[in-house]
């Protein structure tokens, strides 16, 4: 999917960009306020013009992710079996043109080409216990960590919700960084101190066996702290050196990798906020989870335009994963009935109990294999009704012949999701901007991989041309 790539705005385009968006974002806001399972109770297919539904209406999944996703399958030709409204082709460009692009400088990731669960950059002792996704996302920002460390001359790095450790034992033990770990979950902390020591273990044992591979330094295991994070107080632990700074006093480079909700909000804040902290590395992620207000907007700039409100529902929908969902849509699996499936269900438990509303149903499993009226008889027990209500079968059966618009009208919401993620990244540029720092916005994962893969970079001194170096390909 195109976009636009932060690193070429000037200040001034960043807030003419928040501008656009918001006024983007308050034009569609009908299709991102939308619940996808209130499809049939609320008539989500009649909310939309006539001339979309013209357009939309029998498109197969694979079609819908062509066309209307902008994400081809592989050597297909995108041909349009029908003029489409412009209106509606100004939705898709307006969605693809304003986003942050998160296609970063490959394709594939190459350590992956040999095989599709072991990362070839990563030796083996660093890929235990660790799958191919946090694989990838531990080896490129805990790369990128070292070269803004090394840019800035920190003097320790601080992860920050390390959870099982992964990220701070690859910076620590295989980049030689000296690196602190907070993460407040006691549990997660004993699991990645015993961690730490097995790979030790590994390391010393591979020593043994290959000589020429001895490390010439000590080794640094991280220095794990159990300690939740305010996002509206500063930390004292986190400031701490771990040794005595030499002349000139510690500096600190903070990182996080999906930091959620506003534990992204606290290392901006603490970057910001305390000399020590020299330079920030951070991927968000659980945008629904950032306080309202609070957590956005965080920018003057952002906070004074009109429109510039996320209410929960669009920061969830930001949350979603556009990439995996078009290659679904590409394989048109009978798992993309889940959401039809799930809205016939809401209307035979408002007819059943008018006042509940979008209750929570534990996940069914293999829903593709039920058909719709097992399905619904499933989900009134885990919502606490009688399973055995008398239901309108000839009403489900025309419900489930929509599946594909319901597919189409999900589909519309999930091409203007990353709007939304844009709008509550570009406000952490701005903010930091108009404190008079210099900031960044690179894409650091593949996307097909993980998701969130936009990495906020952030110093207190200008790097200029040296932000290339951090967002190099990988080889």
């Amino acid at each position: 999917m195109p976009g636009i790539s932060a690193r070429g705005l000037s200040h001034e385009e960043r807030r003419q960009l928040a501008v656009n968006l918001t006024r983007v974002l308050a034009l569609y806001r009908s299709i991102l306020d939308a619940y996808i399972i209130e499809f049939f109770t609320d008539n989500l297919w009649d909310t939309l013009p006539n001339s979309w539904q013209e357009a939309l209406d029998g498109l197969n999944p694979p079609q819908l992710a062509t066309l209307l996703l902008g994400m081809p399958g592989e050597g297909e030709v995108v041909r349009y079996r029908s003029v489409w409204p412009l209106t509606l082709l100004a939705l898709k460009s307006t969605a693809h043109a304003l986003a942050f692009t998160r296609m970063p400088g490959f394709h594939t990731p190459s350590e992956f080409l040999e095989n599709p669960s072991q990362s070839s950059r990563l030796t083996a002792p660093f890929r235990k216990h660790v799958r191919p996704k946090k694989q990838h996302e531990i080896r490129r920002l805990g790369e990128l960590v070292k070269k803004l460390s090394d840019l800035t001359g920190c003097t320790q790095v601080v992860d920050v919700g390390s959870g099982q450790g992964h990220l701070s034992r690859f910076m620590s033990l295989g980049l030689g960084l000296m690196v602190k770990s907070i993460e407040g979950d006691q549990r997660l902390v004993e699991r990645a101190k015993r961690l730490d020591q097995e790979l030790l273990q590994a390391l010393e044992k591979e020593e043994r066996r290959n000589p020429q591979m001895v490390q010439t330094g000590p080794r640094h295991s991280p220095h794990h702290v159990v300690r939740w994070v305010d996002p509206t107080a500063l930390c004292e632990e986190l400031l701490l050196p771990l040794e005595n700074p030499c002349q000139g006093g510690a500096r600190l480079l903070l990182t996080g990798l999906h930091a959620c909700g506003d534990l992204s909000v606290a290392l901006l804040r603490h970057f910001s906020c305390c000399p020590e902290v020299v330079a920030l590395a951070s991927v968000g992620c659980c945008y629904m989870k950032l306080s309202d207000p609070g957590g956005y907007p965080l920018s003057q700039w952002v906070a004074g335009l009109p429109g510039y409100e996320l209410p929960y529902r669009l920061r969830e929908g930001a949350c979603h994963a556009l990439e995996e969902y078009a290659e679904r849509l590409q394989r048109a699996g009978p798992g993309l009935r889940t959401h039809c499936y799930r809205a016939a269900l809401e209307t035979v438990i408002r007819r059943a109990q008018p006042e509940l509303r979008r209750p929570g149903v534990q996940g069914i499993p293999r829903v593709h294999e039920l058909k719709i009226e097992e399905y619904v008889q499933r989900g009134l027990q885990r919502v606490g009704l009688d399973p055995q209500l008398p239901l309108n079968l000839a009403a489900l059966r025309a419900h489930q012949a929509q599946e594909n618009r319901v597919v189409a009208f999900f589909s519309l919401a999930l091409l203007l999701a990353p709007l939304v993620e844009t709008l509550i990244l570009l406000d952490r540029l701005l903010y930091l901007q108009e404190q008079g720092f210099h900031a960044e916005l690179l894409p650091i994962f593949s996307p097909e991989l993980s998701p969130r893969n936009l990495v906020l970079v952030a110093t207190k001194m200008p790097l200029g041309q040296a932000f290339s170096v951090l967002e190099t390909e990988d080889s």
